[in-house]
């Protein structure tokens, strides 16, 4: 048997902060904060399965952008690849499926949180994704 593949996605907001999500309690992720994303299916591409992720867990499409990291992990004794891609959120109208809450955090406050392992893992490489333009908004 081969490395599964995972994805998740990384969607900032007009002020450059990170959206995250913390899981419900049960299951194996338990209260633990992630990046919202999922595993692919059997022949499902990367694209296809984080569209698909968002639709099933906030209630939100997305345009999905490059990959911007990678890491190897291993769940229940099964070795995964996740693959971190930029996205762009459709709206921020957000129907919790999965997640108990939803935070946008800044980049530099990522480590604070109990984030599943595997995400940790991409906060070194995510921390060179160029982040799309501040949008300073008048007062």
């Amino acid at each position: 048997m081969g490395r599964h593949r995972s994805v998740a996605g990384v969607a900032f907001d007009d002020e450059g902060r990170v959206l995250i999500g913390k899981r419900k309690s049960g299951g194996s992720l338990s209260q633990k904060w992630e990046f919202p994303g999922g595993k692919l299916e059997p022949g499902e591409e990367p694209e296809h399965a984080l569209r698909r992720e968002f639709l099933e867990e906030l209630g939100v499409d997305i345009a999905v952008g490059p990959c911007a990291a990678s890491a190897e992990f291993s769940h229940n004794g099964t070795p995964f690849t996740l693959e971190a891609y930029v996205v762009t959120l459709q709206s921020h109208r957000f129907q919790l499926r999965e997640h108990e809450t939803v935070a946008w955090v800044e980049s530099e406050r990522l480590e604070q949180y109990d984030l599943a392992d595997s995400d940790r893992q991409l906060l070194p490489q995510l921390a060179a994704t160029p982040r799309p333009p501040v949008r300073r908004t008048k007062r």
